[in-house]
């Protein structure tokens, strides 16, 4: 089959897909992206477009995101039409939808099957805008989240076939796009993201490796920011200390902003908590590890006694259930997208976001206890076996969607 994706940054969400349709053979594979230092893939041909517009910084707020959506859209629309001049004419195009990029396909590829990733539909109700009375939502913001919604509303009819990877991010959507969408998490490489006894990391500043045998608390975020909740967890990082004196503390993220608003503060969001708490904090026992390669994540949250993850409602992060995979006895946020993946007492433990002072409490319980709590790890890598496993659970279920839209001689064998 020839395979067109389509992900401004790739590979997103198709990391997976794409390694396993290359290593079965006989597949064209191309991908279309806007990363300059996009990763290389065997049996993956990378084609980079440059977006044709971007709007200005003086743009109308209500129009800004459609006018650099439509910038991506014509940009990628021409170097898709250089693709199929080129003799590369796709079978079906698997794309993210959320930049604007597949909304001028079918003036070049009109009978072509298209599935799209439908991430997220901006509200001001029941998402991160306006969950947090920190950030009071101004009266235009109702009138900005729908203006975003102009990409999701027209890209909804150039799909065959929308997907989107939990049911919660369905539910963001009207209802009217429901029978559209199919909901299949991306996937979790559960047979390599295993828990490690053996585990250990090495801190500058530590003449020893640390192990499981220390009293370890992990925080990561691909950047710190209120999304995911860092302000509360450095709120929380003093009563942690109090309660336990021999615990460390390790944090994996950047100092950029992924989602939401920037701090007005000088030294970012991290000067910001800083000034706020840093005055009570033990900075020998904080270790800021800044982002770090995926193995080392991988052995910092192995050796970890207590994974702490807290979330707006918003997208569900990788390295939740990742966590989980890996056997972490997590301490979580109470909101809906993370009760969509974690049943309280039963494969995580779940805490007020709003309430520094309650998620040490139940850090530390679980410092202090850790027999009480040991089977909360197993329970939850077993839940993530069967719901998000890329082999056995998610693989079958987007390879199904591909094959339906594809006549049968097209078809891609599972084996």
């Amino acid at each position: 089959m020839k395979l067109l994706f389509v992900h401004q940054n790739m590979p997103g969400q198709y990391r997976e897909l794409i390694q396993w349709l290359a290593a079965q053979g006989g597949h064209e594979i191309v991908f279309l992206t806007q990363r300059k230092n996009a990763p290389e893939f065997a049996g993956v041909k990378t084609v980079k477009y440059k977006t044709h517009h971007t709007a200005k910084e003086d743009a109308y707020g209500l129009s800004r995101t459609w006018e650099n959506a439509a910038g991506n859209g014509f940009g990628a629309v021409m170097a898709l039409r250089e693709i199929v001049d080129s003799g590369f004419s796709p079978d079906i195009v698997i794309g993210h939808v959320g930049w604007g990029e597949m909304t001028f396909f079918r003036e070049v590829l009109p009978n072509t099957p298209m599935i799209g990733f439908f991430e997220y539909y901006y509200s001001v109700h029941g998402g991160p805008v306006g969950f947090d009375p920190e950030s009071p939502v101004s009266e235009h913001a109702p009138f900005i989240m729908h203006g975003h919604n102009v990409v999701p509303q027209v890209n909804i009819n150039v799909v065959d076939v929308a997907h989107s990877p939990t049911y919660w991010q369905r539910d963001r959507f009207p209802k009217q796009f429901h029978d559209k969408i199919y909901v299949c998490h991306d996937g979790i490489r559960t047979d390599k993201l295993k828990p490690n006894k053996k585990a250990q990391v090495t801190l500058g500043r530590i003449g020893r490796p640390l192990t499981r045998k220390d009293e370890i608390v992990t925080f990561m975020s691909r950047n710190l920011e209120t999304t995911r909740g860092y302000h509360q967890f450095m709120r929380a990082v003093p009563h942690i200390q109090n309660a336990r004196p021999n615990a460390r503390i390790l944090v994996i993220g950047g100092n950029d902003v992924s989602y939401g608003g920037k701090s007005k503060h000088p030294g970012g969001l991290r000067g910001e908590m800083e000034a706020e708490v840093g005055h009570l904090i033990d900075w020998d026992r904080l270790h800021f590890l800044g982002q770090v390669p995926f193995d080392s994540y991988q052995s910092i949250v192995q050796i970890s006694s207590c994974h702490l993850y807290l979330s707006m409602p918003f997208v569900l992060s990788w390295s939740l259930l990742e966590s989980m995979s890996m056997e972490a006895t997590i301490v979580a946020s109470d909101v809906a997208p993370v009760r969509e993946a974690i049943t309280h007492g039963e494969t995580g433990l779940l805490v007020d976001f709003f309430d520094p002072e309650a998620i040490a409490a139940q850090i530390a319980d679980v410092l202090a206890k850790p027999r009480d709590y040991a089977h909360l790890g197993p329970a939850a890598r077993q839940h993530v076996v069967d719901t998000y496993d890329f082999e056995t659970v998610c693989l079958p279920e987007h390879i199904r969607q591909i094959n339906a839209l594809v006549p049968a001689d097209k078809q891609i064998a599972m084996g």
